[in-house]
């Protein structure tokens, strides 16, 4: 066979390759079942609202369900003396002035939070309420059984993770709790655990999914996650400053947004079964380019905000 021939033979394979993929993309069911989701979120409220009231608190908790959220997204640390906590940080020295970690104390010694918080994805903003208590996971539960959560395991803790799935099995909520982490050693852990819950893409795993969407090969393999979580990029060092240095950079950020918000990955994730959600939109210039760009929920720290741009620009129903 002489070069010409292979050229022509190699052309012909690729052209037939990409029809495929691309009639697959738009047409995912040819070749997958949908995932069916018992919850449908477009609204989420990170740390429970915290932008209006101090961050995971019961007050923040009850405040965002009050208004109108259809989802709460928290993360998870254990006490020194076995209760799951609701906290972001481990270490309270940003949320209480203590330099002392969440594992170190026992529940009962844990400080109060600040009576001002500077809202984290919002950069010069204060929230303040009257509860400046930790809460714990159980009490969540007890609170708002019927109300889809995410769970983030911010620690590779074996014991947290057992005690957390063995509440969401003693409150039966495995089909509305979502296990969240950006670790796939975590996530590895928690689905092993708990195989029945609903996850999220890890970072490992998001990136895996990028290569397979621009390869081509997104419609040929089975995805496992049922929710893709994801920053909306025109935030970042804009309301929110991260601590890593290379997203400090613009052309770094601009990248994110052009490799990340494409409107057909979405597409193709939803008709999948898919949610995918983008955070934290703090603006309603930032809840509107999430919608535009395909997402199906919008993670915020001002449930109240993010209610009232729903109710004024509500999204196309879903079929």
């Amino acid at each position: 066979m002489d070069a010409l021939s292979v050229i022509l033979l190699f052309g012909s394979a690729l052209g037939v390759y990409v029809v495929c993929s691309l009639y697959f993309l738009r047409n995912p069911l040819i070749l997958h079942k949908k995932k069916r989701l018992e919850f449908y979120c477009r609204h989420v409220s990170h740390r429970g609202g915290s932008g209006e009231k101090i961050e995971n608190t019961m007050e923040a908790f009850t405040n965002a369900v009050s208004v109108g959220t259809e989802m709460l997204e928290m993360d998870c640390h254990l006490t020194s003396d076995g209760c799951v906590v609701v906290s972001h940080d481990n270490n309270l020295l940003r949320q209480t002035g203590y330099d002392k970690t969440v594992s170190s104390l026992r529940f009962q010694d844990l400080p109060l939070y600040e009576e001002r918080l500077e809202v984290t994805f919002y950069v010069g903003h204060f929230s303040t309420g009257k509860d400046r208590k930790f809460v714990l996971l159980e009490d969540l539960f007890k609170n708002f059984p019927s109300m889809p959560m995410m769970l983030e395991i911010k620690e590779n803790n074996d014991l947290l993770i057992k005690k957390v799935s063995n509440l969401v099995k003693e409150y039966r909520r495995e089909s509305i709790t979502v296990w969240a982490s950006e670790e796939s050693g975590v996530m590895e852990k928690c689905n092993k655990q708990n195989p029945s819950m609903p996850y999220m893409f890890t970072t490992r795993r998001g990136i895996l999914l990028l290569l397979l969407f621009y390869t081509g090969l997104l419609p040929f393999v089975p995805l496992r996650e049922s929710l893709l979580l994801f920053y909306l990029p025109s935030v970042i060092n804009r309301t929110y400053i991260p601590e890593e240095a290379i997203l400090k950079n613009r052309f770094v950020v601009s990248l994110l947004q052009k490799l990340t918000m494409r409107k057909s990955l979405f597409e193709h994730l939803i008709k999948r079964g898919l949610q995918v959600q983008l955070f934290v939109c703090n603006e309603e210039k930032d809840m509107e380019a999430a919608f535009s760009v395909g997402a199906t929920g919008v993670m915020t720290d001002y449930p109240t905000l993010l209610t009232n741009y729903i109710r004024k620009h509500p999204p196309p129903a879903v079929y």
